[in-house]
Formats: C-alpha cells, sequence, structure tokens
C-alpha cells in the first residue's frame, strides 16, 4: 500500500479481520457539483411560486423547500466518484460492496469537507493445508439385479390397464368407486360427503386410515369408516374430531401388468427384444449412478481441502452472500406467485431468523470458492483458449447465437466468469485425481 500524503483525500483508517475501514474526503467543491447534479435530475419537479414549473433555481428551492432537499441524492451523486477515488489512492481491492457506516460533518457538508466512512471487505488470506490425498470411496457404478427389476416393474405400472371387476373385494392399489357420507356425533358434516369418488388405495388421498380400512370392503356393500382428523386439519371444527364414514363401493378396477417380453419392449420403446430394452435400463442406471458418485467424490476431496485451510472469512462477506441467496429465493418464490413476506407468513419464520440460518451455508460457500480459487493459483491451473471457446460455444448454443458473433460481444467479466468456471472444474478434477480409493470392506 502506499504511504498516505498529506494531500490525500482518503485514507485507510484500519483493517482489522479482513475488514477495511476507509474515511473518504468530499470537499465543498465535489460537493456542490453533486448538488447540482440532484438539482437538474428534480428541477421539474418543484413548484415555487413566481416561477414557473420547473424554471426555479437551486436557490429559491432551498430557500423554499429547505437547504437539505438536495442532500440525500446528491450524497448519492457525489458517493460513487469518491470511493472509486478512494480505491486508487489507497490501492484497497475490495471483494465486496461498499458499506457506508457514517458521514463526519455532514452538518457542515458544503461549507466545510465531510468525510464517508466506509468498510468494505477485502481477500482474505488463505493458508492452505494438505490438500491432495483425500480418501474417496470408488466410482465404478455396478447396477444389481434388483434395481434393473424395480425399473422395469416401473415401466411395467406405467402401461398397465384399468380393468373392471364385476364382482370382488377391495385391494391395496384398486381404484374404487364410492359413495361416501361422514358423521360428527352421529350428525352429517359440511364437505364431508361425495359420490361416484374414484379413489386410487394406497394413494394416501383421503385422511390417514381410511383408504386402509376400505381394503377387503366387498363391491356393492356398504362399510363403516372411522377415523380421526389431524390436530393441523384446516376445518376448525373438524380438528382432532373423531368421525365415521358410511362408505359404499359401487365399483373396482383394478391394474393389470403387460407381460415382460419382446412385445412389451416394442410397445414401450425403440427397441425390438426385452434384452436390449434390459441393456438401455442398465446403461442409464450406470450412468446416473456414476454421475451421483462422482459427485459424492468431488465433494469429499472440496470438503478435505476446506477442512485443512486456514482463512478468516470477513464478516461482510457472509452478508453478501446472504443478501444474494435471499434475493435468488425471493425470485424463485415470485414465479411460484409467493412474495417473501408471504413465504414467513406460511412457513411461521421471520425475517431475521431465515437470515441467521443462511449464514452458515453461506460462509461455508464462500470458503470452498476461495480454497479452490487459491489451489488453482498455487498448482498455476489455467484455462487455455480451446476450452474457453468450447464453454463460449455452450453458451452461445443456448442463447441460438453463432459462436463468432456471441463471442465477440462477450465483456471482460463474462470472460472471467467463464474463466474461473473451467479452472475450478479442473482443480476438483485435480483433486480427485490425487485421491486415495478406499478399499472396499
Amino acid at each position: 500500500m502506499k504511504d498516505t500524503e498529506d494531500n490525500m483525500s482518503s485514507t485507510v483508517e484500519s483493517i482489522e479481520k479482513n475488514i477495511a475501514t476507509l474515511k473518504i474526503e468530499i470537499n465543498p467543491e465535489d460537493y456542490a457539483k453533486a448538488t447540482k447534479k440532484a438539482y437538474d435530475k428534480n428541477k421539474k419537479r418543484f413548484s415555487v411560486p413566481g416561477f414557473r414549473k420547473g424554471k426555479a433555481p437551486k436557490s429559491v428551492i432551498e430557500a423554499h423547500y429547505g437547504k437539505s432537499i438536495f442532500l440525500e441524492e446528491a450524497i448519492d451523486f457525489a458517493f460513487g466518484p469518491a470511493y472509486e477515488s478512494a480505491l486508487k489512492e489507497t490501492e484497497i481491492k475490495p471483494v465486496t460492496r461498499p458499506d457506508l457506516e457514517s458521514i463526519e460533518n455532514i452538518e457542515n457538508i458544503g461549507e466545510e469537507s465531510a468525510f464517508f466512512i466506509v468498510k468494505v471487505a477485502v481477500k482474505p488470506e488463505i493458508s492452505l493445508g494438505e490438500y491432495k490425498g483425500a480418501e474417496i470411496a470408488s466410482m465404478e457404478a455396478t447396477v444389481t439385479e434388483e434395481e434393473l427389476a424395480d425399473e422395469l416393474a416401473k415401466i411395467q405400472d406405467q402401461n398397465a390397464r384399468l380393468i373392471t371387476l364385476e364382482s370382488g373385494d377391495v385391494k391395496d392399489g384398486a381404484t374404487v368407486t364410492i359413495d361416501y357420507e361422514g358423521f360428527l356425533d352421529d350428525e352429517p358434516f359440511a364437505g364431508g360427503k361425495d359420490t361416484d369418488y374414484d379413489l386410487i388405495i394406497g394413494s394416501s388421498t383421503f385422511i390417514p386410515g381410511f383408504e386402509e380400512q376400505l381394503i377387503g370392503a366387498k363391491m356393492g356393500e356398504e362399510t363403516t369408516v372411522n377415523v380421526t382428523f389431524p390436530e393441523d386439519y384446516h376445518a376448525e371444527n373438524l380438528k382432532g374430531k373423531a368421525v365415521a364414514f358410511k362408505v359404499l363401493v359401487k365399483g373396482i378396477k383394478e391394474k393389470e401388468l403387460p407381460v415382460l417380453d419382446d412385445e412389451f419392449a416394442k410397445d414401450t420403446s425403440e427397441f425390438d427384444t426385452l434384452e436390449e430394452l434390459k441393456a438401455d435400463i442398465e446403461g442409464r442406471l450406470k450412468e446416473a449412478k456414476a454421475d451421483e458418485l462422482k459427485k459424492t467424490a468431488e465433494m469429499a476431496v472440496v470438503n478435505f481441502a476446506v477442512d485443512n485451510a486456514e482463512i478468516d472469512i470477513p464478516y461482510l462477506m457472509i452478508e453478501e452472500e446472504v443478501d444474494h441467496n435471499i434475493e435468488t429465493f425471493e425470485n424463485q418464490m415470485k414465479q411460484q406467485g409467493l412474495s417473501l413476506d408471504d413465504y414467513f407468513k406460511y412457513t411461521n419464520v421471520n425475517r431475521e431468523d431465515f437470515r441467521n440460518n443462511l449464514k452458515g451455508d453461506a460462509e461455508r460457500n464462500i470458503r470452498i470458492e476461495l480454497v479452490l480459487s487459491k489451489i488453482g493459483e498455487t498448482e498455476a491451473i489455467d484455462a487455455t483458449d480451446e476450452e474457453m471457446d468450447e464453454e463460449i460455444k455452450v453458451f452461445a448454443d443456448a442463447y441460438g447465437y453463432e459462436f463468432e458473433e456471441y463471442k465477440k460481444d462477450l465483456k471482460e467479466r463474462m470472460l472471467e466468469y467463464i474463466k474461473s468456471n473451467i479452472i475450478r472444474r479442473k482443480t476438483i478434477e485435480m483433486l480427485l485425481n490425487a485421491a486415495t480409493v478406499k478399499s472396499a470392506e
């Protein structure tokens, strides 16, 4: 860092726990320029007697509405340039947005210099421990006969057809057509009656115990089902209440599963034989398991490296990560037609607790990214031109652009993002290659 000079307008007051406190001067001349910008932006809003709307001079508006009328916006205009200048003067390289803590001498701003007191996080020092040699489970995927049979059974079930029975009793998995009416203390209650209702036994559509008690009931006969409504049931008069339902089983349909043979394979897939279908299912299951095993191994090698590293994460980095996560979550809620306040109300969680609950994961994610970045630097891992082009092409294809056109218009920040993603992947791959596979017990 450069030595502080007497004529500098910004100084580093302290750096503690990777939080830098800057004192940034805003002199009367700079404040006057900022006030002029605030006036030019807002003057059309003001009506002053004796002047056409938007034509009153700044001094007249201040005399009429108060000297501080442009203060807040002038500070906003003054802060950006002053902050950028401060970073150059102090050579501080922040890793978070600035947090304006206070403004000293604000009561005399414009007549004397005022000072922004700003806190920013700086990149913490990272002391890497051992990061190679983590123990991982084998990433070799195998598919058991039971897993293959389960997957075939799912396809079989998806292609089953319902057979209407002429008579019989209700079995688990059957679709039954019923008339029912509920009674509370021998009196019918609102919403407890329906006719010709199709219910799949085992679907858990009705309250607990209802469907199970229908198993064994015979078609054409009426049976009584005794159940208790849950304590959190939506109707106040039924919460925790024991009721009786009179149920008439009017019809029963059962699934008829197709035979597992070559015809089944032809009807349900692109293959001509059952063996070809099985081979395809096994291949897809193996690929999915291999992906999952690799993700687990990646997590293990990353956790090994992170747990052996020492970093003091500045709290401002954590707060900014939490802000980002909340913003992402809020956007997801909006897509579902909910506001964040609605979510808090439905889940009985307050904003402060919600925020605090995010801090642990936020800190861990920051720690992971910093450690991986440091390992990449230490191992001199870089992205080649060919790798950059391959990654850029993925983005170009996703957005429907020609590769050269998309690449030409990419901003530096996006190029850095792409490059860091490649380096991150290659770093994890290096850690995987340096890991030790546990022997099977």
